[in-house]
């Protein structure tokens, strides 16, 4: 655990890479079916909270889903931005701000302790951001937080690495398919280069790991909404 990332070192890494998050068409290229996950999760909100009034974005980078999201409503939400970095942060609200009537919030930091209020979101999204979380103590008491910040009937909507629970089925996915899709992407040089920083920066989860421990601090409905090798969303309600 020790010689994972700081998240200074995450802040620093991503305070360098705005241009490439804010590509709505491309997104993160290492991340499989991203495009499509991005409307699935948008659409599925809209369809959930037809009376949306307040977003929380949690590692919102440069605002994609929030400015994809705002472009299928009309109830102009106040929408809450949080991220480590800065610069990520500044290119969020300048797309974001334009696209609402409503009140768009920036808050520099880590969601975990970030003071948010509770009870008061119709929508959480959390997308390439949860792998960063570390032990079990460490995911359970973020997902008990999102519990907290949603209103009665409230949702959650996440889109991440996941991991595989069976070494073999972690060895299949992973190392030798999703190893392949980035090899054929660049090389293979840029594929370790990948594996290298996944290593070094992230400790996913299993999508059952993860949707049972989302029940367990009170989600009352959880949806798988799509996998495909090792990432895959899925959504929760209070």
């Amino acid at each position: 655990m020790e010689q994972k990332s700081t998240l200074k070192e995450i802040e620093e890494r991503f305070d360098k890479d705005v241009a490439r998050f804010s590509n709505l068409e491309t997104g993160q290229q290492t991340t499989l079916d991203a495009s499509f996950n991005m409307d699935l999760i948008t659409d599925g909100i809209a369809a959930a909270a037809p009376r949306l009034k307040k977003i929380l974005d949690i590692g919102c980078g440069a605002g994609n889903y929030p400015v994809k999201l705002l472009s299928k409503t009309t109830t102009n939400p106040d929408v809450t931005l949080v991220d480590l970095s800065q610069p990520m942060l500044d290119k969020a609200a300048e797309r974001v701000q334009p696209l609402t009537t409503g009140q768009v919030t920036t808050i520099r930091g880590d969601f975990r302790t970030a003071a948010l209020e509770e009870n008061t979101y119709c929508a959480i999204i959390a997308t390439a951001v949860l792998h960063h979380l570390r032990d079990d103590a460490d995911w359970e008491a973020a997902f008990a937080k999102f519990f907290s910040l949603l209103k009665p009937g409230g949702s959650i909507w996440i889109f991440d690495l996941v991991a595989q629970d069976h070494p073999a089925m972690q060895q299949l996915l992973f190392t030798q398919h999703y190893g392949c899709y980035l090899s054929d992407l660049k090389d293979a040089a840029y594929r370790d280069h990948v594996f290298a920083y996944i290593e070094k920066e992230d400790t996913p989860r299993s999508v059952i790991y993860q949707t049972n421990l989302l029940r367990k601090v009170g989600f009352k409905t959880v949806e798988l909404l799509h996998k495909n090798l090792c990432f895959a969303s899925f959504a929760a309600f209070k």
